[in-house]
């Protein structure tokens, strides 16, 4: 029986090596490693309760008890009196899972592969009320330094826990703190089922693993829970080298066990959906109304403003009062007055309609985390092919159907170029990053962007090392955005060298099956050099996980002694697992 998979699964056994590092989950000794001393060990507590409250082996291990009686008919057990386990079985009322997936924090590098966690939903007949499972690093990253943030969770520096917590209070964190959407995918996990994922939940209470940002993370232990409900699904066999948040839902979607999708919007949707419904002359009027800026009962009593444009505006001014304090731009006794007052407005206008928001594009629609690219160009005048692969995970090239538009991470994205038998490096990214938050009435935002990585953006032809870190302006309407940044940048070329560059853009992106990036890029470098650099790309979504990509590159680079211009013409087909 110790070989069995269900054992396994309740050890969180990947071979015969528990992920649990925890000691108190362990009965035996030796149990982490040894499924057959541990199963023995649980078999003999079991018999041999020295407790027969809370603390007993039976109230600490429901689901293995629950196993060994289906397994074995196990006959003249202790009595024990559960009392916390009942407790919590009676408040959850389980009766199906739901898995949710709230979508990037647009400016959280941290956050901007989205994270996934279970709802069970209970009874009571209210999602608000039902009750979230969760898994996290035991960390704050905004109150430690990033880069050892970063560093610590890459190579497991924080351990991380489960931990239970109404819906609420998980809606509350991510869709109106973070401002981030939300999707809903039920499972198709009956009640039963659903129990005994709850045993196991009650068996991990208090435990603790080692937290790894690309494996161990938030998402993949939410599939050991899935499994432990139904061990015929075999959701951890879709991973092998990462475990990104949006795949696991794309791994459910592979197991046929989603049944129903939906969609909560973040009060950032909110607001930008008042936008739209509100006048261009009182579209201003809700952040004036929050600033004290506008007299609000002057607004209440005008008899110009259309009733319907009024009780837009008075609901707008709630959200984006709530949006402010969500920021910490007031302090709570501001906003409870100020709250109450637009509110107790708002409810003499009468019943107004409900505000509709447009479904966006499904994240489970969007495509997968790792590409791979094959192409065919002409550079210098030279046919060449090209081919690469990237991990993870998406940039602003990519078709943004699924994806909060503005944001791109990268991860080891290599592109390699093949001409007159010869074989170079186009680029080697490490890590690049984007955050194009694009600014509206109600939203300001400023947008970032990093990149680490060798490419041949450089004074040289040769791939070199170079690092930018830099920061700007996005704005941007349902058919596409543009975005200036400023990025100080380092590169190595026998000697350090420094230099700033200023970058315009734009994105059109308001179609479901094509994209155009334009970018045009000037630098100065501390040696007088200047450079320019500009690219436009087609771009073509032929399906979910296939792209084809016209790209046009110009590069101009001046110097004291050469002055040097290149153009290439390139066509690639991106194929995306």
């Amino acid at each position: 029986m110790h070989e069995e998979r269900y054992w396994h699964l309740l050890l969180h056994m990947q071979g015969n090596v528990s992920e649990i590092d925890d000691p108190r989950f362990f009965l035996a000794p030796e149990g982490k490693t040894d499924p057959k001393a541990e199963l023995e060990a649980t078999l003999r507590a079991f018999y041999n309760e020295t407790s027969l409250d809370d603390n007993a082996t039976a109230c600490r291990f429901p689901a293995r008890l629950a196993w060994l009686q289906e397994e074995l008919s196990l006959e003249n057990l202790p009595n024990v009196t559960c009392q916390e386990y009942d407790a919590i079985l009676k408040r959850l009322s389980p009766t199906s899972v739901t898995l949710v997936f709230p979508a990037a924090h647009i400016n959280s590098p941290a956050s901007m592969f989205g994270h996934t966690f279970l709802r069970i939903n209970s009874s009571y007949n209210s999602k608000l009320l039902s009750y979230a499972i969760n898994y996290a690093a035991d960390a704050d990253p905004s109150q430690e330094n990033g880069v050892a943030f970063a560093i610590k969770g890459l190579f497991g520096g924080y351990f991380g826990k489960y931990s239970l917590l109404p819906y609420y209070d998980k809606l509350k964190e991510y869709r109106d703190t973070e401002n981030r959407d939300m999707w809903e995918y039920d499972l198709d996990l009956t009640k039963e089922e659903t129990l005994r994922m709850v045993r196991h939940i009650w068996e991990l209470n208090g435990t603790s693993s080692y937290y790894y940002f690309f494996t161990e993370n938030c998402s993949y232990n939410m599939l050991w829970l899935i499994e432990i409900a139904r061990p015929s699904i075999l959701l951890r066999e879709h991973f092998n080298l990462q475990v990104i948040p949006l795949e696991t839902v794309h791994a459910a979607q592979s197991e046929a066990i989603i049944t129903q999708k939906s969609y909560r919007p973040s009060k950032r949707s909110i607001l930008l959906a008042y936008e739209k419904l509100l006048e261009p002359r009182y579209v201003h009027m809700p952040r004036a109304l929050v600033a004290k800026e506008s007299d609000l009962m002057a607004c209440v009593n005008d008899t110009s403003i259309a009733l319907t444009q009024k009780q837009y505006i008075l609901e707008a001014a709630i959200e984006f009062l709530e949006y402010s304090f969500s920021r910490n731009d007031m302090e709570k006794e501001e906003y409870l007055a100020l709250f109450h007052t637009l509110s107790k407005q708002r409810a003499a206008l009468g019943r107004g309609k409900a505000l509709e928001i447009a479904t966006p594009s499904n994240p489970i629609d969007s495509h997968r985390a790792i590409r791979s690219t094959f192409g065919v160009g002409v550079v210098e005048e030279k046919l060449s092919g090209f081919i690469g692969l990237r991990p993870a995970y998406h940039d602003l090239y990519d078709s943004s159907y699924g994806f909060l538009r503005g944001t791109q991470i990268e991860f080891l994205d290599l592109l390699l170029s093949h001409s007159d038998e010869h074989t170079r490096i186009e680029k080697a990214t490490i890590l690049s990053i984007t955050s194009a938050t694009q600014n509206s009435v109600f939203i300001d935002g400023f947008s970032w962007r990093t990149k680490f990585g060798w490419d041949r953006n450089s004074l040289d032809t040769d791939p070199l090392f170079s690092a930018t870190v830099g920061g700007g302006l996005s704005y941007g309407n349902d058919l596409g955005y543009i975005y200036a940044f400023v990025d100080p940048l380092f590169y190595f070329e026998k000697e350090f060298t420094s230099g700033v560059g200023a970058s315009v853009g734009a994105v059109i992106d308001g179609f479901k099956h094509a994209n155009t990036n334009i970018d045009f890029t000037h630098r100065i470098y501390e040696t007088g050099a200047t450079q320019n650099i500009f690219n436009l790309s087609q771009n073509f979504r032929t399906s979910q996980n296939t792209q084809v990509r016209l790209v046009y590159d110009a590069i101009e680079r001046e110097t004291k002694r050469v002055k040097f211009h290149e153009e290439s013409y390139k066509l690639f087909f991106n194929y995306y697992f």
